[in-house]
């Protein structure tokens, strides 16, 4: 009997529900006009020339906040964020900031990365004593700077856009001693389709297991799908760089999502990911969760926040696009903040959203 009981309360404390909820908190009212005439400030990140997207937040060892960003110039239309954009960053005392921009830290193109050019969906981790940024780049055959130019006015209509240019697009891997850089950038992809994604590798969230090892959830095509429906897949590696491999089960397969955000939880003892649901005029920010990271499920708050900003004087604001999720979480996993990318053609914004765990 004594073996049974133990036998069972093993079997609940494994299979335990997930009982993480997260409140997200209104801004105060007098962010919205910088909201819409993207512009910066406190809870907002933006330039007057250029887009910004894909926010990527890390506590540096002066206790700053370093945000890591994809940025590329409105004069060159919004499409150009496949050609011409570029992984900078920025530093505030707090994470709502105000945040101060830095510099580059990977340019559209440059020397040594052969006929790889573009710089976009950045992650920023810390690992082993070193900080590592995960991106994606792109190539195609003859493509010049005219070329480039030409993809990103063309966009969609294209014949290079969706013939090389979007298929050709993978996970790189830039390390550096310090945030300060040099950034090393691996030579090749770190991580290729396979099995339950196809054509691409791109979105990348990274986190290290208990274990030591580490866990990817990338995004690719759906295989055997005539649709435009994008797959999360899950890959694994016993270091940073790779060998990535992917597994034999997506994360998400029964929805078209994109931009995952993942970490491990030591408390709760489980792995999180947000990500963006892309269903236009609609949409949501979700959440899912998994045990050992290879098995994933809708979350108890599977729907996390509706594409919605909401303000402390009752007031709200939808912005014509809210993606890129990423959740900024204490030394322990605890979510702290929802950092998303929002905005229309005509400007964007990085919006920094405190949250409370229930």
């Amino acid at each position: 009997m004594r073996v049974l009981a133990l036998l069972l309360l093993t079997t609940w404390a494994v299979a335990a529900p997930d009982k993480l909820r997260i409140e997200i908190q209104p801004l105060p009212a007098s962010v919205r006009p910088l909201l819409e005439q993207g512009k910066a400030g406190p809870y907002v990140f933006s330039y007057p020339d250029y887009y910004t997207w894909c926010p990527s937040i890390i506590r540096d060892d002066q206790g700053r906040y370093q945000l890591f960003h994809s940025r590329w110039p409105k004069e060159k239309y919004w499409t150009s964020w496949m050609t011409h954009s570029e992984v900078d960053r920025a530093v505030a005392s707090s994470p709502e900031g105000p945040y101060t921009p830095i510099g580059v830290v990977i340019p559209p193109t440059s020397d040594g990365r052969g006929k790889w050019f573009n710089a976009h969906n950045p992650k920023i981790e810390k690992f082993e004593g070193s900080y590592w940024l995960y991106f994606i780049q792109t190539w195609g055959t003859e493509i010049t700077e005219s070329m480039r130019l030409e993809i990103a006015r063309k966009a969609y209509s294209h014949p290079k856009w969706m013939g090389e240019v979007r298929p050709n697009q993978r996970t790189f891997v830039a390390k550096a001693p310090s945030l300060d850089g040099p950034w090393s950038i691996t030579p090749d992809p770190i991580v290729e389709p396979a099995k339950t994604i196809v054509r691409l590798t791109v979105n990348p969230g990274v986190c290290r297991r208990p274990d030591g090892s580490y866990l990817m959830i990338v995004k690719g095509d759906k295989p055997g799908e005539t649709r435009f429906i994008r797959n999360q897949a899950v890959a694994t590696s016993p270091r940073p760089e790779g060998p990535w491999t992917i597994a034999d089960k997506p994360a998400i397969d029964y929805l078209d999502s994109e931009d995952v955000s993942l970490w491990y939880d030591q408390g709760r003892e489980r792995y999180y990911a947000v990500f963006h649901e892309t269903t236009q005029g609609r949409g949501f920010i979700g959440m899912i969760t998994s045990e050992d990271g290879l098995n994933w499920e809708k979350s108890a708050q599977f729907e996390l926040t509706p594409k919605v900003i909401n303000f402390d004087d009752g007031t709200s604001w939808k912005p014509a696009m809210m993606e890129r999720p990423f959740m900024l979480r204490d030394e322990k996993g605890t979510p702290t903040h929802l950092v998303v990318a929002c905005g229309s053609t005509k400007h964007t914004s990085i919006v920094i959203l405190p949250v409370k765990v229930k």
